[in-house]
C-alpha cells in the first residue's frame, strides 16, 4: 500500500525530470535513483526525497532551484498528494492527501491476518539453528532469551515469503558427552551407598539424582559393572534421552517447536567429519604440524589457523562444527542463521572461514550472538537455582512471569545488547510493563468492539465511509499503521524482532492517548462507525504484529 504510493510518485517524478530538460544534462546512460525517507516530524510532511540534491550534481545547480522547478512543473496525482513542499536546501517533503491514508484504513480491514505479509523471499528455504543447549541439564534464562529470538526471527521470514526451518543441535557426543556420562555413574554409585566423590568438571544439579535413581530403576544396579566404554555410553545416551524430553516439553511450553532435531553422534557416525576433511584438503586449505591438521582459516579472515585433527588423532570440537554447517548447505538452504551464545563470540569468524572455504559465498552463513541476560527483582539480583544447580531454569522464569512476559520482555533489545530482567515488573499490571501496556492496548480495542456489539451497531466494513475521520491524531494514527508492512520486511531482513516491540510500544502510546481524549461511541452515527473502522483496523495490526512474536493477543485482561 505505502509501497504502491512510492511508485506512483518515483514514476511522477522521473516524467517531471524528463519534461523539464533535466535528463539531457544528465550522463548518458545514467539512473536517476529515488530514495524516501519519513520525516520525524509532520511538519516536514508524510514523505521526503533528496532527489534535487543527486541532480544538483549532474547539473551543476543548485539543488533548491532544482526542487523549486520540479514543484512548479510536476503534476502529481491529486488523490495521492496534498502538497509538496521545497524545505531547506533542496528537500522535497511530500503531504499526502487524507483520502489515501482512509483508503488505506479501508484496506487494512480487507486483508484482516494477511495485513503485513509479503513475498520477498520468493519461497527461499532458511534454516534457523537456534538454543542447541549442550543436553546436560535443563534449559536456562539465556537459553529462553534465544528460543524467543530464534522463534519471531523464523516467524518474521515466513511473514515475508521465506521457508523457514527451526533446527535444534543436539551436542550428544564429544566432551560434553563424555562429562555428562562420568557425572551419571558418580550420583549413581552415590545411590547405591559407595563413597564417589563428584569431580570438579562434572555437574552439580541435583536433578541428575533423580536421573541416576531412574537409571538404576530401569537397569538395575548390575548396569553399573559393565566396561567402562559400555556403561558410560548406555548412561549417557540415557541422561540425553532424558534431559532432551525436558527440554523440549520447556520450549513447547514457552510456544516454540522445531522442524528437526539434529544429533551429532549420527554426524561422526555417518563419516561426515571425515568427508570434511577431504574436501578441505582437496582445495589445499588444510597442512599438517607437529602430527596434527590445521585448517588455513586466516586466508578467510580468522586470526590465526585452526586444529581440527589434534596430534593424537582426536578431533577437535571444531570439525564436526564444519561438517554440521556443511550439511545444512547440502541439504539444500540458501540461507543458515545461527543463534549463539556470548561464549561463542570468537567462534563466528573461524566458521564464517570454513565455510567460504568449502564454496560458500560469505553472506550464505549469518550468526547472531544471544547476550547473557540479568535476572532482577527491583534493585536486587535473583539468587539461583538451587535444585538445577548454579543456574535460574527457563520453566522457573515461565512459571513466575508467564509465557507472554517473557517472550515480549526479551523481545524489547537487540539481542546482542546484555539485558536485565526484573521480575517484578514483568508481572506487574501497570504502564510500565512494556507486554502489559501493549497487551491492554489490544484488549482495550476488542472492548469497544464489544460495547458497539451490545449496543447493535453495525460491524466495521471495508466498505464504511471513513471521510469523518479528520482529526490529526486519527490521521497520525492511520500512518503509523501504514507503517507496519515494511517494518515487517524490514525487521525480518535485518533479522531484528526487536523492532516490532518498539512498533507495538510506540502505536499503543498513540492509541491511549486518543482514547483518552476522544470518545469513539457517540451519537453522532457517522462519526462512530468511522472510528470504530480504526478501531478494527488498529486491532487487526496489532494482533498480527503480537502473533509474529509468538505472543498472545488477548481479548480480556
Amino acid at each position: 500500500m505505502i509501497g504502491a504510493l512510492k511508485t506512483r510518485l518515483t514514476e511522477s517524478l522521473l516524467t517531471t525530470i524528463k519534461q523539464s530538460g533535466f535528463e539531457a544534462g544528465l550522463p548518458q546512460g545514467g539512473s536517476t535513483p529515488i530514495t524516501w525517507e519519513y520525516p520525524s516530524d509532520p511538519a516536514f510532511g508524510d514523505l521526503s526525497t533528496t532527489l534535487a540534491f543527486g541532480l544538483a550534481k549532474a547539473l551543476r545547480r543548485k539543488p533548491r532551484e532544482i526542487a523549486m522547478q520540479i514543484v512548479a512543473s510536476a503534476a502529481f496525482p491529486s488523490d495521492l498528494v496534498d502538497r509538496v513542499e521545497v524545505a531547506g536546501a533542496g528537500y522535497l517533503n511530500f503531504f499526502i492527501a487524507k483520502p489515501f491514508w482512509r483508503h488505506l484504513a479501508q484496506e487494512i480491514l480487507r486483508a484482516g491476518p494477511t495485513y503485513g505479509r509479503a513475498d520477498v523471499g520468493g519461497g527461499r528455504r532458511v534454516l534457523v539453528e537456534f538454543v542447541s543447549a549442550n543436553p546436560t541439564g535443563p534449559l536456562v534464562v539465556v537459553n529462553a532469551r534465544a528460543a524467543a529470538v530464534g522463534d519471531a526471527i523464523a516467524r518474521l521470514l515466513e511473514a515475508v515469503g521465506y521457508r523457514p526451518y527451526r533446527e535444534y543441535y543436539v551436542n550428544d557426543a564429544g566432551n560434553q558427552f563424555r562429562t555428562l556420562a562420568l557425572a551419571m555413574e558418580v550420583r549413581c554409585r552415590q545411590l547405591q551407598g559407595e563413597d564417589c566423590p563428584m569431580p570438579e568438571e562434572a555437574y552439580p544439579g541435583e536433578y541428575l539424582i533423580d536421573l541416576a535413581r531412574e537409571f538404576l530403576k530401569q537397569h538395575g544396579p548390575e548396569a553399573l559393572s559393565a566396561s567402562e566404554p559400555e556403561r558410560r555410553d548406555r548412561l549417557g545416551r540415557f541422561a540425553v534421552e532424558r534431559i532432551i524430553e525436558w527440554q523440549r516439553a520447556s520450549l513447547e511450553a514457552y510456544g516454540v517447536t522445531f522442524d528437526g532435531w539434529f544429533s551429532e553422534r549420527n554426524l561422526r557416525e555417518r563419516g561426515d567429519t571425515k568427508q570434511v576433511i577431504e574436501a578441505l584438503k582437496a582445495r589445499s586449505f588444510l597442512y599438517e604440524q607437529e602430527g596434527a591438521v590445521w585448517f588455513r582459516s586466516t586466508l578467510f579472515g580468522d586470526d590465526k589457523d585452526r586444529v581440527l585433527v589434534k596430534g593424537d588423532g582426536e578431533i577437535t570440537y571444531f570439525l564436526p562444527d564444519i561438517a554440521y554447517h556443511q550439511d545444512k548447505f547440502a541439504r539444500g538452504f540458501a540461507q543458515v542463521i545461527d543463534l549463539w551464545g556470548p561464549d561463542h563470540h570468537g567462534y563466528v569468524p573461524r566458521m564464517q572461514a570454513a565455510m567460504q572455504a568449502l564454496g560458500h559465498p560469505p553472506d550464505a552463513l549469518k550468526i547472531l550472538i544471544v547476550q547473557l541476560v540479568r535476572l532482577m527483582r527491583g534493585t536486587e539480583q535473583v539468587r539461583m537455582s538451587k535444585r538445577a544447580g548454579q543456574f535460574v531454569t527457563m520453566g522457573e522464569l515461565v512459571d513466575e512471569v508467564g509465557r507472554d512476559a517473557a517472550r515480549f520482555t526479551f523481545l524489547t533489545r537487540r539481542c546482542d545488547s546484555q539485558l536485565d530482567f526484573d521480575l517484578e515488573l514483568a508481572k506487574s499490571a501497570s504502564e510500565d510493563n512494556p507486554v502489559y501496556y501493549v497487551q491492554y492496548a489490544h484488549t482495550r480495542l476488542c472492548g469497544i468492539l464489544r460495547e458497539a456489539a451490545k449496543a447493535q451497531l453495525p460491524v466495521p466494513s471495508p466498505e464504511d465511509d471513513l471521510e469523518p475521520l479528520d482529526l490529526p491524531e486519527e490521521i497520525g494514527l492511520i500512518k503509523q499503521l501504514a507503517l507496519y508492512p515494511e517494518l515487517v520486511i524490514g525487521a525480518a531482513q535485518a533479522l531484528e524482532p526487536h523492532r516490532l516491540t518498539t512498533y507495538l510500544h510506540d502505536l499503543a502510546a498513540r492509541f491511549h492517548g486518543y482514547y483518552t481524549r476522544h470518545r469513539i461511541i457517540s451519537a453522532d452515527t457517522n462519526l462512530t462507525r468511522a472510528r470504530l473502522a480504526l478501531v478494527a483496523a488498529l486491532r487487526v495490526v496489532m494482533a498480527n504484529a503480537l502473533g509474529l512474536l509468538g505472543v498472545s493477543a488477548p481479548e480480556r485482561m
